[in-house]
């Protein structure tokens, strides 16, 4: 069986009795004068940027409620330290399906996946790992006036209601466009066929910014005076209604604040000729003439908003905008990247192949990559060691603002729980293998917050069809614990441990196979807060030590 809802009220029941026993302004860019980089920070008409939406849109982009196993937030891909990317880097192997060889991508750690009842589901690629993105994560700082978003532009500037189907922004609503999609990602944030009713139902009774710490100041602010969602949608749209609209309003008024002005080029350009160094100007000289990055890296975020094929890597492992024009004169092409704070990044292109700005300034100094449909717009350069020097220099220095290196206001943030260590909940121990010498895996990632809704454990690599049971405690067995050569990891007292009966889904007999999940509600009890919860899993497996195998513990700590 792949839940156990029948026992959910009980385990419910058991999460209070267990624990309760146990208490006994920006200037021209390099293509030119022009608007300055907070171009289009107010937004469209029908989204004008208010402190309001700004400031809920700040939280549920930090929140990891967001996502439908409370793991990942918009922010966990998306980092200002990072030039507003990921600093964690996980590999996709491609088509070829193998990691190591030439096709691989570098994208981000997004959710195990889940199926449509949020029970944990083996994937074809990652098995019951986090799957990671197909793609790198792009900036989300400086896109305030970019036309359309993503690496394929599928996200443009007509922004539809996703329950309706009705324009709300006919012209300018990328930012809300690219907002819908991520929350409903089964790789990135969301079970199988998760949509906006279920997200706007959970942020009806989630604690905002329950499971992040270190709040900035404008978030602690409006907690005090708005302390729940309804609450601060009524704060910033004057309705307590939760909906994608409102959501994407929200996180894209947010979005819209974040403009990266303060850079030693703006002081330059504002009359500091001290801003720049000597070797950075003359970075900033061959960025406009030899070395042809103007071309596609111009005006005030130095990006033309277009999309291009440089050669890379094949079209057919992605075709990029084609996906969205269907033109094969778009095969493989991508959009610029913008390039402030482009210094604080650690992988670069659509696939993230390159770890340096040096190793992306040798790439087009080469003429890009000797794919076909590249643009004709990439020629060698032949810019000598020193010049090549130069320019990247200017784009680590002379293009990072302060604040987004240090994450101060507005680009300040809290901490998201994943970001705590040790992990609550945290996995401890050894696990004892069973048929086929593969070991049950604990899967505890589901953060233990009182009021979660729908709070999962869940056990993979177990012997497929087989009978398992759950072990939960208020106390860890002892150190060293073991019984016929299995490592103990909960108190098994008599009377004190509770078991759970559960049925490995899989083929029957196929080592390493099975797997299951179990989800509850924690009780709305503040009570819990601080109580500890012990877990192992045990699968009867006639080849196993005493013919059990069983998996690691986790500790789990309420709060």
């Amino acid at each position: 069986m792949k839940s156990c809802r029948g026992l959910a009220t009980v385990f419910a029941a058991s999460l209070i009795s267990v624990c309760v026993s146990a208490q006994g302004p920006g200037g021209p860019g390099p293509g030119g004068p022009g608007p300055g980089p907070g171009q289009g920070s107010m937004g469209p008409p029908q989204n004008p940027t208010t402190p309001q939406k700004a400031v809920l849109g700040k939280m549920l982009f930090w929140d990891e409620q967001l996502s439908s196993d409370n793991t990942v937030a918009c922010g966990t891909c998306h980092r200002p330290g990072q030039g507003g990317t990921d600093p964690r880097t996980g590999v996709h192997p491609g088509v070829d399906g193998n990691i190591g060889t030439p096709d691989d991508i570098f994208g981000s750690p997004g959710v195990v996946r889940s199926d449509a009842s949020n029970d944990y589901l083996p994937d074809a690629i990652f098995g019951l790992q986090r799957q990671v993105t197909g793609r790198h994560s792009p900036s989300f700082i400086g896109v305030q006036a970019a036309p359309s978003l993503f690496w394929d532009g599928r996200a443009g500037e007509t922004f539809v209601d996703p329950t309706t189907g009705a324009v709300v922004i006919p012209q300018g609503g990328a930012l809300e466009s690219q907002v819908l999609a991520p929350p409903l990602s089964s790789a990135e944030m969301a079970h199988d066929g998760r949509d906006w009713t279920e997200i706007a139902n959970k942020l009806q009774s989630a604690q905002p910014m329950k499971l992040a710490t270190n709040l900035p100041a404008d978030i602690s602010s409006a907690l005090a005076l708005h302390p729940t969602y309804p609450d601060l949608f009524n704060f910033a749209f004057g309705s307590t209604s939760i909906t994608p609209v409102t959501i994407a309003f929200a996180i894209a008024a947010y979005e819209r604040t974040l403009i990266a002005d303060q850079t030693p080029f703006d002081a330059f350009l504002a009359g500091n000729p001290a801003a720049l160094t000597f070797n950075q100007r003359m970075g900033e000289m061959i960025f406009r003439g030899p070395g042809r990055c103007v071309i596609c890296h111009g005006g005030p975020h130095f990006s033309d908003n277009g999309f291009h094929n440089n050669g890379l890597r094949p079209a057919s492992e992605d075709l990029g905008r084609q996906v969205v024009t269907g033109s094969p004169v778009d095969a493989g092409a991508f959009r610029t990247s913008p390039l402030r704070n482009v210094g604080l990044r650690n992988r670069f292109m659509h696939n993230g192949a390159f770890q340096t700005l040096t190793q992306v300034v040798n790439f087009y100094n080469g003429g890009g990559g000797p794919f076909p449909n590249k643009s004709p717009l990439l020629i060698p350069l032949n810019l000598n060691p020193q010049q090549r020097n130069a320019l990247v220099d200017f784009l680590t220095v002379a293009l990072t603002d302060p604040r987004v290196t240090n994450e101060t206001a507005p680009f300040d943030r809290p901490t998201l729980s994943r970001e705590v260590f040790p992990q609550n909940p945290r996995v401890y121990g050894l696990p004892s293998a069973g048929t086929g010498g593969v070991a049950p895996e604990m899967i505890a990632l589901s953060p233990p917050n009182v009021n979660n809704i729908d709070w999962k454990i869940g056990l993979g690599r177990g012997r497929g069809g087989a009978g398992a049971y759950l072990g939960v405690n208020h106390l860890p067995a002892p150190p060293g614990s073991s019984i016929n050569g299995v490592p103990i990891h909960i108190d098994l007292t008599p009377g004190t441990p509770l078991f759970l009966p559960m049925t490995l889904n899989g083929p029957t007999g196929a080592a390493g196979q099975g797997y299951t999940t179990f989800r509850t509600q924690i009780a709305n009890n503040p009570a819990l807060s601080g109580l500890k919860l012990y877990f192992q899993w045990f699968v009867v497996d006639p080849m196993a030590n005493g013919s059990v195998a069983a998996s690691a513990g986790a500790e789990l700590t309420f709060f």
